[in-house]
């Protein structure tokens, strides 16, 4: 982008998408005196009621049916996350010279003169429950603060708020960072990289250097995982402000600029006096919910960027202890007869569910759905000893199946060829015929849900419902 606009009144802006997102930044932009006009492919029966309630009472332009063509004198497209930077839209806007920017782009340049820092979270999974943890943290310090950006209220609206902010626990996912060029965070982490969304970005390359775009211009920290080297390579690639340091996290022992564990202690060797002789301790590991070993390095990289914003020692364990993460994240659902049955449905790349495979240690498997381009032989590999038995479902599954025959023969795999509602019953039954006392029946797909499912929230709600009707038949 060739820089903040300084007047948006009269400026005529396409909003590409009648979302969440694309609504907001609709609105926002109008309220300021741009002619908006919002376009979308879709031309259903809820588009057209919020197409109405736009045009209505605020008077932006809507085109429904029609994504692809660029509205005439169009001086700046708004895109919402998801569209892809192929789309026709993009193509008929850079032909014409003009530039694309994200709902997150107009959140920044929307700031007042006095707005909020914002402290950034991304990387391939753990994003939501970091920055959530994040944000109850910084609460627990007497801040007021919101959890923003790729999840809770549009982040056009909370920068537009009438009441400040202190601070921000901003999402960001790498759609978003690809089209917010100007973003200047206080501090950032990178959690992970592995392969996601390489249909969208067209390569593992373009994917890990629009994550990598959360480090430039950083003032304070950039927070990187030093048990993976990628994210390291991030920020030694970044532009950052002079004085900005580079800020490890690790589950072991931390040495200087680290955050780390020392027998079962969240420890700081960044941001105390003397880091060459001292650290701080900052919670236990029962402190964090769940303390599964991801879980505990998302606890670490959010005490980073609140250390680096200043918090206290006290307010990173109040704020873990406070904590309560979303559904369907290794979200412990029932015992029965010594069996856990846990629930990690979103769990949809490889990477998670290796991470989520690694908290325990006999486990019964349910796996399974729309590989998206995945493959599983390194999964497999990595968790062969842990795996007790298989169950799987979904489109994809045979390719589960072949990873396990090369690298896991010996255990018992069920393949469950249905897709109606009562497959996800019966993969809990077949595991659980499966399991013995002290094992864990997991749900970690490593795949989609959208071949049978609406979502993974979905998935995991029918996971869980399964497994309560197993109690309940057993009580």
């Amino acid at each position: 982008m060739g820089g903040e606009v300084t007047s948006w009144d009269g400026m005529r802006i396409t909003v590409a998408g009648l979302g969440v997102s694309g609504v907001s930044a609709a609105r926002a932009l109008a309220g300021l005196g741009a002619r908006v006009t919002v376009v979308d492919g879709g031309d259903s029966e809820t588009l057209r009621e919020r197409a109405a309630s736009l045009t209505d009472a605020e008077g932006i332009a809507v085109r429904l049916g029609d994504a692809d063509t660029l509205p005439e004198g169009t001086e700046l497209v708004v895109t919402s996350p998801g569209w892809k930077p192929t789309s026709p839209l993009f193509a008929a806007a850079a032909e014409a010279g003009v530039d694309v920017v994200g709902d997150v782009e107009i959140a920044w340049q929307l700031r007042g003169p006095d707005a909020a820092p914002w402290l950034a979270v991304t990387g391939t999974n753990g994003k939501t429950t970091t920055t959530r943890m994040l944000a109850s943290i910084l609460r627990a310090a007497g801040l007021r603060t919101a959890a923003v950006g790729n999840i809770g209220t549009p982040i056009v609206d909370v920068v537009l708020a009438e009441e400040p902010y202190d601070v921000l626990a901003v999402e960001l996912s790498s759609y978003q960072l690809h089209w917010t060029p100007s973003l200047r965070a206080h501090s950032a982490a990178v959690l992970n990289l592995a392969p996601d969304h390489l249909d969208w970005h067209g390569s593992m390359e373009a994917y890990a250097a629009d994550k990598g775009r959360i480090y430039e211009g950083n003032r304070i920290a950039c927070v990187y995982n030093a048990a993976d080297r990628a994210t390291e390579d991030l920020v030694r690639a970044a532009d950052v402000e002079e004085g900005c340091r580079a800020i490890g996290f690790t589950l072991g022992t931390p040495g200087p600029s680290q955050l780390g564990v020392v027998d079962g202690i969240l420890v700081d060797r960044a941001f105390v006096e003397d880091r060459q002789k001292n650290a701080q301790e900052l919670a236990e590991f029962a402190d964090v919910n769940p303390p599964a070993p991801h879980n505990i390095a998302n606890a670490l990289a959010a005490a980073a960027l609140a250390r680096a914003f200043g918090v206290p020692a006290t307010a990173v364990r109040d704020g873990l202890r406070a904590f309560t993460p979303d559904a369907h994240r290794i979200e412990h659902v029932a015992d029965v007869d010594g069996v856990a049955y846990v629930d990690d449905s979103k769990a949809t790349n490889t990477h998670a569910a290796q991470a989520s495979l690694a908290a325990y240690g006999s486990i019964v498997w349910i796996a399974g759905g729309l590989a998206k381009g995945a493959t599983f032989d390194e999964l497999v590999a990595k968790s062969a000893e842990r795996l007790k038995g298989v169950v799987l479902i979904g489109a994809d599954r045979a390719l589960i199946r072949e990873a396990l025959r090369r690298h896991a023969p010996e255990v018992p795999v069920v393949d469950l060829d249905r897709t109606d509602t009562g497959a996800m019953p019966e993969a809990v039954r077949r595991a659980r015929r499966l399991a013995g006392a002290g094992d864990t029946v997991l749900l970690a797909p490593a795949c989609a849900s959208m071949d049978m499912f609406v979502n993974y929230n979905q998935r995991g709600d029918a996971f869980a419902d399964a497994v309560r009707g197993l109690a309940a038949a057993g009580a």
